[in-house]
């Protein structure tokens, strides 16, 4: 059974950083696409990154140059580095995976590509 398990959310002023870890179980990250999502009140769930099994990123154009996704095989953690936030970062964060596929989709971005959702960890970001 696949589990998904995020940490490391909190309230930061804009401009600071925070990192976010997934910790995963029953498979491993190392095998297939990986990545994170995010959703605001009243708006619509985001994807914000993603990585291949293979090391290829992908992010949303709102946080490139700011979000670094990662991953480290040994502890099987998938890892989101936000750095220069702003308050539109605010969200629930939700770590997500595909279970079935290394190569991450074109369209990874919709969500329905990933097959397995943590809870979520919330990120709060303050003027």
């Amino acid at each position: 059974q696949v589990q998904l398990v995020e940490s490391g959310g909190g309230s930061v002023q804009a401009g600071g950083s925070l990192r976010l870890s997934c910790a995963a179980s029953g498979f491993t990250i190392s095998y297939y696409c990986t990545g994170w999502f995010r959703q605001a009140p009243g708006k619509e769930r985001e994807g914000v990154a993603a990585i291949s099994a293979y090391g290829r990123d992908d992010y949303v154009d709102s946080v490139k140059g700011r979000f670094t996704i990662s991953k480290d095989n040994a502890k099987n953690i998938l890892y989101l580095q936000m750095n220069s936030l702003e308050p539109e970062d605010t969200a629930m964060y939700y770590c997500v995976a595909s279970d079935s596929f290394s190569g991450c989709s074109s369209t990874w971005y919709s969500g329905t590509f990933f097959s397995d959702w943590g809870q979520g960890t919330q990120v709060t970001v303050s003027s």
